[in-house]
C-alpha cells in the first residue's frame, strides 16, 4: 500500500528542502514499488517560486486528501505571511501519522502548536531566535534531526535528505535506507545525534574568528586541550575566550574539542583497521572506554557498531 507523502512549499522555499526528500522517496519507491506516492502542495497551488527563483508546480492545500507523512520545507518563510498562515492553519487541522520539517520549516510546525512540549531542531543560524520565540519547545541545535513522537524536525537544507532517509528506514528498514543513500551518493545516513556544529566550527564560527584556532586544535587533538591552553593559543583570557567561543560556534570549547576528536576517531574507525585503544590514544580520548562513552553521547552508537556498519 502506498504511503502518501506531502511536501509543503511556499513562496521563497529552499529548493533543496523539497527536492532532497523527494529524490530520496523516489529512489526508495524504485527499490520497493508501491511504498510511496508523492505530492507537492502549496496554499493556493500553481507555480511556486523558490528562494533561487526556480519554481515547482504544486497542488492547492484545499484539494489535498489524507497523508501518511507531511514534510514542511524551510526557506524565506516570511516572504508571504498569507501563505505561512494558511500552512499553519492547515497543519493544525490535518491528521497525519508523521509531520516533519526541514530547516526553518520548524517555525511553521511551532506556530501550529505541533512542537509544544517537544524537542526540536532547526538550522543553527536560527536556533537562538527560535528558542526565544517558542519557550515551550526544547531547542536542540546540536542535532541533524530529532524525532519526538510523531513529529520530526531537521537542520538546514541537506539535513532534509538525512531526515527522509530516517523516515524511509522507519518504514522499510535499514537495508532499503542504505541502498537509497548509496543511490543518492551520500555517505551512509548520518545518525540524528550527529552535531550541526561541525560545519560551523570548520568555518571558525559565525564570523570565522576562530578558523586558525580550529586548525590548530585539529593538529593537537592527542594533547591536553584545556580552556586555558586554548585561550592562550587565541591570545585571550580564559573567561573571555570561553564566552566568545560559545557565542561564535554555539558550543563550549570542551564540547568542540570532543566533537573534533569524534570526527577524527570516527573516520579512523570506519576507514581503517587500527585497534580502538590505539585510535582512542591518538585522538586524545585516552582509552577505549572513554572514547566509547563519547561516541554514545555524540553519535548515539558505540565505535564497534560504526566499524561493523562500515565493513558491511
Amino acid at each position: 500500500m502506498h504511503r502518501a507523502v506531502a511536501i509543503i512549499v511556499h513562496p521563497g522555499f529552499q529548493l533543496l528542502d523539497a527536492a532532497g526528500p523527494s529524490a530520496a522517496f523516489e529512489i526508495a519507491e524504485h527499490f520497493c514499488p508501491g511504498s510511496y506516492r508523492l505530492a507537492i502542495l502549496a496554499p493556493d497551488g500553481g507555480e511556486i517560486e523558490s528562494s533561487s527563483g526556480m519554481k515547482l508546480a504544486a497542488a492547492p492545500l484545499a484539494d489535498a486528501g489524507a497523508f501518511d507523512t507531511v514534510i514542511v520545507a524551510g526557506g524565506e518563510i516570511v516572504r508571504s505571511m498569507a501563505a505561512a498562515q494558511a500552512i499553519v492553519a492547515w497543519l493544525a487541522r490535518t491528521e497525519a501519522r508523521r509531520t516533519a520539517s526541514v530547516c526553518s520549516g520548524a517555525y511553521l510546525l511551532a506556530e501550529a502548536g505541533l512542537l509544544d512540549g517537544r524537542r526540536a531542531t532547526t538550522h543553527w543560524a536560527s536556533s537562538d531566535d527560535f528558542a526565544r520565540r517558542y519557550p515551550r519547545i526544547t531547542m536542540d541545535a546540536e542535532r541533524i534531526f530529532i524525532r519526538d513522537g510523531g513529529v520530526w524536525t531537521s537542520a538546514g537544507i541537506t539535513a532534509g535528505i538525512d531526515l527522509a532517509l530516517a523516515l524511509i528506514e522507519d518504514d522499510l528498514g535499514a537495508h532499503v535506507a542504505r541502498r537509497t543513500a548509496q543511490q543518492l551518493v551520500v555517505h551512509q545516513r548520518r545518525p540524528g545525534g550527529q552535531s550541526q556544529f561541525s560545519a560551523l566550527v570548520e568555518l571558525g564560527g559565525r564570523t570565522g574568528r576562530f578558523v586558525e584556532l580550529i586548525a590548530w586544535m585539529r593538529a593537537h587533538l592527542g594533547e591536553a586541550l584545556t580552556v586555558e591552553r586554548l585561550a592562550d593559543q587565541a591570545a585571550m583570557s580564559p573567561r573571555n575566550f570561553a564566552r566568545a567561543f560559545a557565542a561564535e560556534t554555539g558550543t563550549t570549547p570542551a564540547k568542540a574539542v570532543e566533537r573534533l576528536r569524534l570526527e577524527i576517531a570516527r573516520t579512523a574507525i570506519e576507514n581503517g583497521h587500527a585497534p580502538l585503544e590505539s585510535i582512542a590514544e591518538t585522538t586524545g580520548f585516552g582509552d577505549a572506554g572513554r572514547m566509547r562513552r563519547a561516541f554514545l553521547r555524540g553519535l548515539g552508537q558505540p565505535p564497534q557498531a560504526l566499524r561493523r556498519a562500515a565493513r558491511r
